[in-house]
């Protein structure tokens, strides 16, 4: 697939600088461009590479003026991050083949559907695929090879399951949701009462998990269910892989956490937050919207003010982390 500059400028609202009429077929990282490859420039740290590479168009920010000449044919956007974004979607789109339910599908593939379960129009069902009883599937859904679905679980629109996802008995998915490999939705929520011998009883995890619209789980991750009611990610969250989400957590709208992460039991995450990788956060606990979490660093109690960023273990205050840090440092100087 080719597209020339001009047909990338008028899908991204861009201004050509250079020769509208230059191909390109793939995308690359602007360090590694060749002929025929479009790349991005947003971060300052690689603006050595945009006089170097050999990248026939890059993406650049309007606010962009070049030190040097570039031999390569730029296109301006007001955001280069969600530009890119925009394009990657589109080569995306181009590149993969999207697999179709239909009767032909349904019969060679070998898998066991339950008693009283619907499949939408346009789902395709893989090899060694397990569903329960009582399940409603929606349209055009793409279902990989070796997914378990257990039984009561209602799944939406478009939604991606790709191989060896698991999802337990009355889960709800929403519309558009991708949930990559081996991640696990409604597994038992860590819930064991201990006894006077020194062993531990289990607490039977009687709720689900609902994963609303425009939810993507990453790898290996894995949302446990609720003790009792539902634990609930709500409409446009993103987790990445190995991300543990614990039992009767809520996760606010378009809140997104980095890999490694992890949400102890009963928390109530906020809109709008990020968390870096390998952060945490204690259970029984609620963080404001908005609230941007360092790597590395964990909340340890209610955070009631919105927009704050936090760092440290337990995080406070970043300002007020750096100026202590200096402190500290400094101290280990001193003779």
């Amino acid at each position: 697939m080719n597209l020339s500059a001009q047909e990338i400028a008028q899908r991204l609202n861009g201004e050509i600088v250079g020769n509208p009429e230059t191909l390109v077929s793939s995308p690359a990282r602007i360090e590694n461009g060749k002929a025929g490859n479009i790349c991005f420039f947003a971060n300052p740290k690689y603006e050595q590479y945009i006089y170097t590479t050999k990248a026939s168009i890059i993406l650049v920010n309007k606010s962009f003026t070049p030190s040097h000449e570039v031999a390569a044919t730029l296109i301006k956007v007001d955001d280069a991050y969600q530009a890119v974004a925009e394009l990657l979607e589109y080569f995306q789109s181009k590149k993969k083949s999207k697999s179709s339910g239909n009767w032909f599908t349904r019969l060679f593939h070998p898998h066991r559907v339950g008693f009283k379960t619907t499949i939408g129009r346009g789902t395709f069902i893989g090899d060694y695929v397990t569903i329960g009883r009582k399940c409603k599937i929606g349209k055009n859904c793409q279902i990989s090879n070796n997914v378990t679905i257990g039984n009561k679980v209602t799944i939406g629109d478009n939604v991606i399951l790709y191989a060896g996802v698991r999802i337990y008995q009355e889960c709800s998915i929403g519309n558009n949701c991708i949930l990559h490999s081996n991640s696990v939705i409604g597994a038992d929520g860590f819930g064991f009462a201990p006894q006077d011998d020194g062993t531990y009883k289990k607490i039977p995890q009687t709720g689900n998990v609902i994963l609303e619209d425009d939810v993507e789980i990453g790898a290996n991750t894995t949302v446990d269910r609720a003790m009792m009611g539902s634990t609930i990610v709500h409409k446009g969250v993103k987790i990445d892989n190995l991300c543990q989400i614990a039992h009767n957590v809520e996760i606010g709208e378009n809140t997104v956490m980095a890999a490694l992460s992890g949400i102890a039991g009963s928390a109530h995450i906020g809109k709008n937050c990020m968390f870096g990788g390998q952060s945490g956060i204690v259970g029984h606990i609620h963080v404001a919207d908005h609230t941007t979490l360092a790597a590395h660093s964990v909340i340890t109690k209610t955070v009631k003010k919105s927009g704050e960023t936090l760092l440290g273990y337990p995080a406070f205050d970043s300002q007020q982390y750096f100026r202590a840090y200096v402190k500290f440092k400094k101290s280990g100087e001193e003779k």
